[in-house]
């Protein structure tokens, strides 16, 4: 539920089709917001609907449908999103990725919300989960453990916003910067950098 995540998708999957042979690419959930039954103040309402519109002004192409704010009810909450992509997950490795986008795009172009678990369980049947074992896997204790863990590895490679790009090899560490325009950048860099380790 990363408003700029969803910017970057596009050159996401362009790396991540283009990623050099040696380079295994681990996706990560930063959590981003915690639970909560509270509706999201005016002002982050506000500033994140801005913050939509100077997405659509950064990033030709990303669509945002601002339905959103008025349809429904907004809360500051994505852990539960966050769950959902790791219930998924359970089901199969190739749904991370999937139920990633389902979310993606059920916020940002069909004026749903994923901050409702009914929402996530509505979603895991669109793209052809098992249902009842995704809502009993997205609110069981290893569930929230994993994504704790998610968290703790963000934080330990220095990660504070999203999205966010690190290149591990060996004992290195490296934040490459985001590119929201195209994938060479950063493959350049990626290929630059190790050549030098």
């Amino acid at each position: 539920m990363c408003s700029w995540c969803w910017g970057f998708a596009p050159v996401l999957e362009q790396l991540t089709g283009q990623l050099p042979g040696q380079v295994r690419l681990r996706r990560l959930l930063g959590g981003l917001a915690p639970d909560t039954d509270a509706p999201m103040p005016d002002e982050m309402r506000a500033r994140i609907r801005s913050t939509w519109q100077r997405i659509m002004e950064t990033v030709p192409g990303t669509g945002f449908n601002f339905d959103f704010w008025t349809r429904c009810e907004p809360r500051r909450s994505t852990y539960a999103a966050c769950r959902a992509v790791i219930a998924a997950r359970e089901q199969g490795a190739q749904y991370d990725r999937v139920m990633n986008t389902a979310i993606q795009r059920a916020y940002y172009t069909a004026a749903r919300n994923p901050s409702d678990v009914a929402t996530l369980v509505a979603l895991a049947g669109e793209i052809g989960l098992d249902t009842g074992r995704f809502g009993t896997v997205l609110d069981s204790a290893s569930t929230q453990r994993i994504l704790a863990e998610e968290m703790d590895r963000c934080a330990a490679l220095r990660i504070y916003s999203y999205p966010a790009l690190v290149l591990e090899s060996g004992d290195s560490q490296w934040h490459i910067p985001v590119d929201y325009h195209s994938a060479q950048p950063v493959l350049e860099l990626i290929d630059d950098l190790l050549t030098q380790e």
